[in-house]
């Protein structure tokens, strides 16, 4: 990756895009810096200590810290990410925007993304109200005027659509999927502060077990044995996501006139984790919704009923882990079964003269795809709930409830940055370099 960087570093025009890119994300890390008003920020700092584990905490990861300092992009991209998912699953539903999507060609293409923020700046303003609603129920606002709630509410979205602009403006003349590459940005500001955050949480861990003088030392072992584990885990998620299925595909030869077309064998890849980390994302935040419902509550009192079943769903219990585990299995599901129609590629494989050796085109064909394809979901499932539940296993030992969100974290930081590099490679491969591939 590095190498690669180099290499493209020596293009005047790579380096364009690259120091185009980097400029991006220093108005974007700057725009995370600046508080909207009317907003008491020592009392939201103070309450966002508690709700690390719902989903709120899980936004606050996705926005670099933005969302639990109430700044202008304390939204982030995530109304954006929001309307891109309801865009994608009404094409599925609404024929109107599925014939954009395969026969509009570039125009139809247009319509969908303006269609998409549009969508984007309407889930914004229900954000940024739902946030005013939230600091201004748990008493963190210094002005409780109406002109006061337009103001954070007009500024939140705003700051969002900005986010969005300046994501679209990566991706044209930058490096790579602009709104990944801001994500990417989040997170890996975060980062700092969650080796901290495991540092104090081993110490404080260890030295109730071990000597006071000696606890420092344990604690920054018990440190390092978890940052290794975290590369391993790195290294896994590499392999998986370069890991494809192919599936052997024969064309007829066809004889047009005098010349003869076909008869070359290709093959049809099947990546393991086709759906990528959206699966954690939306497994997440359903079951963390109770206890972000309850945020925005009195907490009830102990011995209750109410405190007993918002208990089940803390990140340590074992309800928690196994709904987590279902939900992710049952989301891969649906997001391959939305990607890939086997029904579909059956029948272009066959208009094509293509052919899969051993298998009849047509139905036959269409059931051994959906065979292959129910097969490599549940190994990718559960390659993505293992990583997404070890953290939290880990955060539960050491008492470190933040690392209840790094399987999501690492999943997205590693799939950008090879999207990133993968991106660098065509462009020096456009220009006869030959970067990894030398």
């Amino acid at each position: 990756m590095i190498q690669t960087v180099r290499n493209a570093w020596r293009i005047p025009e790579l380096r364009k895009k690259i120091l185009f890119t980097l400029l991006i994300l220093l108005i974007y890390r700057l725009g995370n810096a600046v508080p909207v008003p009317f907003v008491d920020l020592d009392a939201l700092a103070n309450y966002f200590t508690s709700v690390g584990n719902t989903a709120l905490g899980l936004l606050n990861t996705m926005s670099g810290g933005a969302f639990s300092h109430a700044t202008i992009f304390a939204l982030s991209i995530q109304p954006y990410i929001n309307s891109s998912i309801i865009i994608q699953l009404l094409t599925v539903a609404i024929p109107a925007l599925e014939r954009l999507q395969k026969d509009g060609g570039e125009e139809g293409r247009k319509k969908l993304a303006a269609i998409t923020r549009y969508t984007t700046v309407a889930i914004a303003l229900l954000q940024g109200f739902g946030y005013y609603s939230l600091i201004k129920a748990n008493g963190m606002l210094t002005d409780p005027s109406l002109w006061a709630a337009i103001i954070i509410i007009v500024t939140f979205t705003a700051g969002s659509a900005f986010l969005m602009w300046l994501g679209e403006q990566i991706t044209e003349f930058g490096i790579g999927n602009g709104i990944s590459i801001i994500l990417f940005a989040s997170i890996v500001s975060r980062l700092p502060s969650m080796v901290y955050s495991l540092f104090i949480g081993v110490r404080n861990h260890y030295s109730g077990v071990a000597l006071e003088e000696g606890a420092n030392d344990i604690s920054v072992l018990g440190l390092l044995g978890i940052i290794i584990g975290m590369l391993l885990i790195v290294v896994f998620i590499v392999y998986i996501s370069n890991a494809e299925r192919r599936i052997p595909i024969q064309y007829a030869k066809r004889v047009v006139g005098r010349k003869m077309y076909g008869g070359q064998s290709s093959h049809l890849p099947v990546k393991v984790n086709m759906s990528g980390v959206m699966p954690i994302i939306f497994a997440q935040a359903i079951a963390s919704l109770p206890a972000t419902i309850a945020a925005f509550c009195p907490p009830p009192s102990k011995g209750t009923f109410w405190s007993g079943f918002l208990s089940i769903f803390e990140t340590s219990s074992i309800f928690y882990i196994i709904l987590y585990f279902l939900l992710i299995l049952a989301f891969s599901y649906f997001y391959a079964s939305i990607q890939f129609n086997p029904i579909e590629i059956s029948n272009n494989l066959k208009k094509n003269g293509g052919f899969i050796p051993g298998f009849r085109p047509g139905k036959p064909t269409a059931d051994f795809i959906r065979n292959v394809l129910r097969k490599i979901t549940l190994f990718g499932a559960i390659y993505l709930a293992v990583v997404a539940i070890a953290p939290i296993i880990a955060g539960n030992v050491i008492n470190v409830a933040r690392l209840s969100l790094g399987g999501t974290s690492i999943i997205i930081v590693v799939g950008v940055a090879l999207e990133t590099v993968k991106a660098l490679e065509a462009q020096m491969l456009m220009r006869h370099y030959k970067g990894f591939l030398e």
